[in-house]
Parts: structure tokens; sequence; C-alpha cells
């Protein structure tokens, strides 16, 4: 059984298509991420699941409930947490998982039990009586995933939970995620970074209301059309306007101080390495590389202007 499901879902604001016919599963106890850009139509996505915001067009099912006849039943049944935590700073973290428990339900009988539990899941046994104020911005992430999943939700929606948190407490939020995600919770998180995505059993990659790529980080990485060559210059940013447009050329970016070129096929190499000297620009290296997401992305932002996205998620 599949956790949720989307088909053709579209939200219109007036003129605006916001969500424009996205369709796509997440199978019971696993991690979808929804990558993309500010204003891809990601959050937009997420507060419809959560019953928040009806679509304008389309089907969608969390947990079996339709969210736009059953909307309060999905709410009841989901856990969300969102880069802007809702936590109550003059309270302790016992305090603010005590709320949020008594908020969801959770019997008064089992509620000191199920405190004491996350309170450990979230390793804040030392800090459990100190005013929420107080903590660090990764010890607040982690009291706001206990708050969230106080009431044992079948469904975890975050949405972009990790921003503004260094790299070290990033990954071990994500190993909380996929302890869930072990005991069988099925996991939507929309994030800004391609190094999360990593983490996640199937991406969706969203760009101006629609869904660009839908497969596995492996797939969507293997599948990139041509072969991606890391080039280390002097002046990459003349280098990608003097390359974008050549014959053979796929696509070029800079990453960091470097250029990724993506070469439709070999033997384009010497007329590149021409144009470059040409130009005056030094190459100090050129190297064959592996594509990661962000070349992905890159790539198929570039296909869905051009009219033909790629699709594919694996059952």
């Amino acid at each position: 059984m599949n956790a949720v499901e989307v088909s053709h879902l579209t939200r219109m604001f007036n003129d605006f298509s916001a969500v424009d016919d996205i369709s796509f599963h997440i199978p019971e106890g696993e991690i979808f991420g929804l990558l993309g850009p500010n204003g891809a139509g990601k959050t937009t996505t997420i507060r419809i699941l959560c019953g928040i915001m009806l679509p304008s067009a389309g089907d969608v099912s969390v947990l079996g409930y339709d969210v736009k006849r059953h909307p309060d039943e999905v709410k009841s049944r989901i856990g969300y947490m969102s880069q802007k935590f809702s936590l109550y700073n003059d309270l302790t973290p016992v305090e603010n998982i005590m709320f949020y428990a008594s908020i969801y339900g959770v019997p008064k009988k089992e509620r000191a039990a199920r405190v004491k539990e996350l309170i450990e899941m979230a390793d804040l046994s030392g800090h459990q009586k100190q005013l929420t104020r107080t903590l660090s911005g990764a010890w607040r992430q982690r009291l706001a995933l206990a708050c969230a999943i106080v009431h044992r939700p079948a469904m975890l929606f975050l949405d972009e939970a990790t921003a503004g948190v260094d790299p070290v407490s990033r990954r071990e939020f994500w190993d909380l995620i996929y302890s869930l995600a072990g005991e069988g919770v099925s996991v939507l998180a929309t994030t800004h970074y391609m190094d999360e995505a990593e983490y996640c059993n199937t991406i969706g990659m969203m760009y101006q209301g629609k869904m660009v790529a839908l497969a596995s980080p492996e797939r969507l990485k293997n599948d990139l059309p041509g072969t991606l060559v890391q080039i280390d210059c002097n002046r990459p940013g003349e280098a990608v306007l003097l390359l974008q447009d050549l014959p053979g050329v796929l696509g070029a970016n800079i990453h960091g101080a470097l250029v990724h070129l993506n070469l439709e096929k070999s033997g384009v190499e010497p007329k590149i390495k021409k144009a470059l000297a040409n130009a005056g620009i030094k190459v100090n290296s050129w190297e064959v590389i592996q594509p990661s997401l962000e070349d992905v992305f890159l790539s198929m932002v570039s296909e869905q202007l051009s009219g033909n996205p790629f699709q594919e998620q694996e059952n």
C-alpha cells in the first residue's frame, strides 16, 4: 500500500499555476524528497497533502484518506515540521512535548512515558529543563521533530526542516529520520540541499510548478545524457559563456570555482580546448566525473525548458 497517492495535482492562484499537473506516490516506510528552488511549488504541494489547502484539480490521498473529503482525518494522522519550528520558547522541552501530546490526543496515561522516550530519542536528556529559547538551532530542530511525532504518525512531512542548521547537525537529524523510516513511518521532505536528497528513496525534482524528474537518486544520475567533464580554469565565468552554445555541448555551468560541461559525445574535446585557448583561458585540469544531483537538476531544468521533461518513478 502507498502512504501517499498524487494524480494530476494542480493548484491555481487566479491565473498562476503554483503546482502544474504533477503525479507521484510514496510507498509505506519510504523517504520521498521534493527538490527544487524557491517558488517551485514544493510548499504548496505539502500544504495540499496536509489537508491545509484544497487542490484546484487532481486526486490526492494520504494514508488512504482523500484530502478533499477528509482533511481532518489526514491532519490527525500525520506529523508536520517546517523550518519555522512551532515551539513555545517559554516552555521547556518536556513541557513542549507534553503540550503537543495533549493537542494530538495522546492518552494521558501514556504521555509521561512517551515524553521520556522522545527526550531520549532526540538526545535531549541534558536539556529537558532548559527554556526552549535558550537551545541552539540543532537542539530546537530535534525538539520540533519530537513534537511532530509525539502521536506516532504513520506519515511525516518535513518542509525545509533543516534550513539554517549546520552540516553535522543535519546529518544527525537525518539519522533520526532513517530510524523512523525503519519503523515504518513514511516521509516526504522538501529541501534545497542536494546532499540531503541523496538520503531519499525517490526524488521528485520540481521547477516552476512542474515535476521535471522523478526517480531514485542513482537512476537520475545514471540516466543523465552525455559525458560530464569538470574543468579547472582561470576564468570559469567566461568559459561557461563561451562554451554553452558550442555544438556538442549539452550544458555548461559553474560549480564553485570549476566548470561542469555536459558533452553530447566524445570527440568534441579538442574543439572545446581550442576555443578556450583562443579566448586566452588557461585550463589547469580536465577530468571526466560522475554527475551529482545538482548536475542532474540543472540538466532537467534545461530539458523542461525545451519541452522534454524526464519522469520515471520506480515501484
